[in-house]
């Protein structure tokens, strides 16, 4: 469960209705609003929408799915310009950004919900996971216990949710009332998230790799 954001509203998910296309990649690396952020910040990057995916539990809530028992993931599937990034930097640079030796949850979000994987659509998308993953246990020297896993359907978050590190609207918070964006702030240095990705992958952390 988020330790930081448990009393924010929990408004009820939809099923995102819109095809996968070519030019898309899913994954989980605990807190989706850090995922978003993070590939948002890359140049080729269009959108990411944050979802849940790779559960039983049909257009679940994000209540629902952190309280676990659904099997799905906090997930974030990504648009790109592949004449910009490749899919092998896009999942180097998903590895530099997490802690893929935790298979308990990601920093202080624990549980099943948040643990990181990456869901596959093609039998390219798992090559170059794949490479991805063999080059990060590489750089790192030490285990990896992120799975690629078939894709399954991926039900787009409400809109509270999307977006969430960049909105400027008002929530509730333990600290008084913030604009969403200052609260993830705040919740991202309490998390630990950085500190810990920087502890781990040192200059290699939040990089595209080739």
């Amino acid at each position: 469960m988020r330790s930081l954001y448990s009393y924010l509203a929990l408004p009820i998910a939809i099923l995102a209705h819109a095809p996968l296309q070519a030019a898309e990649i899913t994954v989980a690396g605990g807190c989706f609003w850090c995922i978003e952020a993070d590939y948002e910040k890359l140049d080729g990057v269009s959108e990411a929408t944050s979802g849940f995916t790779g559960g039983t539990a049909e257009n679940p809530t994000y209540k629902q799915v952190t309280a676990g028992g659904t099997g799905h993931y906090e997930a974030v599937r990504i648009t790109y310009d592949p004449a910009k990034l490749s899919l092998t930097e896009l999942y180097s640079f998903f590895f530099h950004s997490i802690d893929p030796t935790d298979a308990d949850g990601q920093f202080c979000d624990r549980g099943d919900s948040y643990r990181s994987a990456i869901f596959v659509h093609s039998d390219e998308q798992q090559t170059a996971a794949e490479s991805a993953k063999a080059q990060a246990e590489r750089d790192l020297g030490r285990a990896i216990v992120t799975p690629i896993i078939p894709a399954s359907t991926f039900y787009a978050a409400d809109s509270y949710h999307q977006d969430y590190y960049k909105s400027d609207k008002l929530v509730i918070t333990r600290f008084g009332p913030l604009a969403k964006k200052n609260a993830y702030k705040r919740y991202r240095s309490a998390c630990g998230r950085d500190d810990r990705v920087d502890a781990l992958w040192g200059p290699q952390a939040h990089k595209v790799g080739s």
